[in-house]
């Protein structure tokens, strides 16, 4: 099997069918490996050059096919950024938006994703951030299209409630702003949690 069709083969069991064809075709232009991993809590995906070798680009596997693919431009728009101006920008600065924006044009002319996921991420592109889960509206989307699992959203639990996040054990505090006060009981810091972090329960307090 010859390399575009392989990256096809693999590339369909993760993003919408529609998508499949140029992102095959952008692995081969920008020269860069895509590795699926086990999922990470505190990211979806990461890019990195590898001077001498091709770029490098995770994405967690067990993202929904529409996120997996929003991602993943996401990073390809990172490596787009550093062949144009290296590392003399900002991460998410305005060069970054704008490879953004650029690379995710040809998505939003094709059949890819469904209306509602289609506004919201219209209304992320107006100023795109260093994750989509900055957007609530587009995350809420997104999530409606994710498989049943064993994980809840934080805003779900009542107050004084515990959690398990990332193996560690916190208590649900009150709300300040957008994010929750949440105390990690083996340390007794403080830490903020968007309400839409995905959190397992170990019960609550009395």
């Amino acid at each position: 099997m010859n390399p575009p069709t392989r990256n096809q083969s693999i590339l369909s069991k993760y993003i919408p069918e529609a998508a499949v064809p140029l992102i095959s075709e952008w692995i081969l232009h920008f020269n860069f490996k895509l590795k699926i991993k086990k999922s990470r809590q505190t990211k979806y995906g990461d890019y990195r050059p590898r001077p001498g070798l091709n770029h490098l680009i995770t994405i967690n596997q067990d993202l929904n096919q529409f996120a997996f693919l929003l991602t993943l431009v996401h990073e390809i728009a990172h490596l787009l950024t550093h062949e144009r101006h290296g590392h003399h920008v900002k991460a998410h600065g305005t060069e970054w938006k704008e490879s953004f924006k650029e690379l995710m044009r040809p998505f939003m002319r094709i059949e890819v994703f469904p209306e509602d996921v289609r506004i919201a991420i219209i209304g992320y592109m107006q100023n795109p951030a260093a994750s989509s889960t900055s957007d609530d509206n587009l995350l809420r989307t997104l999530k409606l299209y994710d498989q049943p699992s064993d994980f809840i959203h934080l805003e779900e639990l009542s107050i004084h409630a515990e959690f398990n996040y990332n193996e560690r054990i916190f208590i649900k505090g009150e709300k300040v702003r957008k994010r929750y006060k949440c105390l990690e009981k083996n340390t007794n810091h403080i830490y903020l949690f968007a309400g839409l972090a995905e959190v397992k329960t170990v019960g609550s307090l009395e």
